[in-house]
C-alpha cells in the first residue's frame, strides 16, 4: 500500500521561509516521478514542481521558480519542497504526488496516481 505523507507547513510571515517534507513508503521510490502540487481555497489544483527519481531532471510552475526548490533523498524515501521569500499568494493546502515514470516533466494532476493528504502553508497579508 502506498502511502504518502506531507509535513512542515505552518504560518510564516511573508518574506520567510519553511520546508516541506512528503515521506513515502510501499513503493521502490527511486523509479517515481515526485511532484508538488497546491490548491488555494476556492482554485484548482495547480502544479509547483516535480524532481525525476534521480534528482537530475526539475520542473517548477513560472510563479514560484527561483523562490522554491525540490528536492530528494531516495535513501529516506522522502522528497522536500524548500519555499523562500514567501507571499502571502502562496497561501495554500500543498500536495505531494507520485507517478511511476521517467519523464519528469508532468504538469498535469491526472498524471499522478497517488497523493497525500496536504499540509497547510499560510502566509498572512
Amino acid at each position: 500500500q502506498v502511502q504518502l505523507v506531507e509535513s512542515g507547513g505552518g504560518l510564516v510571515q511573508a518574506g520567510g521561509s519553511l520546508r516541506l517534507s512528503c515521506a513515502a513508503s510501499g513503493l521502490t521510490f527511486s523509479n517515481y516521478v515526485m511532484g508538488w502540487f497546491r490548491q488555494a481555497p476556492g482554485n484548482e489544483r495547480e502544479f509547483v514542481g516535480s524532481i525525476s527519481g534521480r534528482g537530475d531532471n526539475i520542473y517548477y510552475a513560472d510563479s514560484v521558480k527561483g523562490r522554491f526548490a525540490i528536492s530528494r533523498d531516495n535513501a529516506k524515501s522522502t522528497v522536500y519542497l524548500q519555499m523562500n521569500i514567501l507571499k502571502p499568494e502562496d497561501t495554500a493546502i500543498y500536495f505531494c504526488a507520485a507517478r511511476w515514470d521517467t519523464v519528469a516533466s508532468r504538469r498535469e494532476t491526472y498524471e499522478y496516481r497517488y497523493w497525500g493528504q496536504g499540509t497547510q502553508v499560510t502566509v498572512p497579508s
